[in-house]
């Protein structure tokens, strides 16, 4: 019995590994094909953007993959449960009073809404955003998950990746995609059409966010060390480089400028870390 269920453990292992590498196979060709559309636009069958929607729907599922390594699925769940409620709730506070982000609207390409203003994807992005963040924080910060404090420098380098997320996927979806777009602002300061408070918003409705799943997150299980986990790095990069992509298709260099930079430093630290 022991040898049976020993050889069971292994083969359920072996089928998770094959499930996350189809799943991860599924990812890259609809990215690579949303990737190419930005540059060579072609009339596909049924509703347009779904590769988009597609894809977000995938890096949900990789997202949840990657994290059920180390973390029982009711967990999962609830945290991105959370999230998504959390920023669901909040989008529709700023549709209705401009606040923490600051005025826009919706394009019509957003697909179906709930609550008369938050496209049902928008949460998933935020979902994506924290989650993808928080898992390159962890890499970032390898080197001193065994110091006092380690949970706060997490959420911090969370934050700061997130809204990181934030400023390159603004001008992809407000100005390639069109997805929403700013009004007027009495803010001087804006980043591609969107005031600077928008990304001050994403940094403490992040933390709230954190604040609240963090201990969702943690598996109170003592557990062997694990190898460094890629996946987030993988699809945190991919994004940004899909944003910079998106905008240089319409020549907004500066934000290009920004996804690429972005893009290496994050990759640098994270590696190290990792290799730490």
């Amino acid at each position: 019995m022991p040898f049976e269920s020993k050889t069971d453990s292994i083969v359920m292992k072996k089928m998770a590994r094959l499930e996350r590498h189809f799943i991860t196979a599924l990812f890259l060709a609809d990215y690579t094909l949303v990737l190419m559309r930005l540059w060579w636009p072609v009339q596909l069958p049924g509703k347009s953007g779904w590769p988009e929607a597609v894809l977000l729907l995938l890096a949900i599922v990789c997202i949840i993959a990657a994290l059920s390594r180390h973390l029982p699925l009711q967990n999962i769940f609830s945290a991105v449960f959370a999230i998504a409620i959390a920023s669901s709730a909040v989008i529709w506070l700023d549709f209705n009073t401009g606040i923490p982000f600051g005025q826009f609207t919706m394009g019509d390409n957003t697909g179906p809404k709930f609550l008369t203003a938050v496209p049902w994807a928008l949460p998933l992005v935020w979902v994506a955003a924290i989650l993808n963040s928080r898992g390159v924080a962890r890499l970032i910060l390898r080197p001193w998950r065994k110091i006092r404090g380690y949970g706060f420098r997490l959420i911090g380098v969370t934050t700061a990746l997130t809204v990181l997320f934030d400023l390159g996927l603004d001008p992809f979806a407000s100005r390639v995609k069109r997805y929403w777009f700013w009004g007027p602002t009495k803010f001087p300061l804006t980043w591609q059409d969107a005031p600077l408070v928008n990304f001050f918003g994403w940094a403490v409705v992040t933390l709230l966010i954190l604040a609240f799943v963090t201990p969702m997150l943690i598996n109170k299980k003592p557990i062997h060390r694990r190898p460094p986990d890629f996946h987030p790095l993988g699809i945190w990069l991919g994004a940004v480089l899909l944003f910079g992509a998106g905008s240089a298709s319409l020549g907004l260099w500066s934000a290009v400028w920004l996804d690429a930079i972005a893009g290496v430093v994050v990759a640098i630290f994270a590696v190290r870390g990792a290799r730490w």
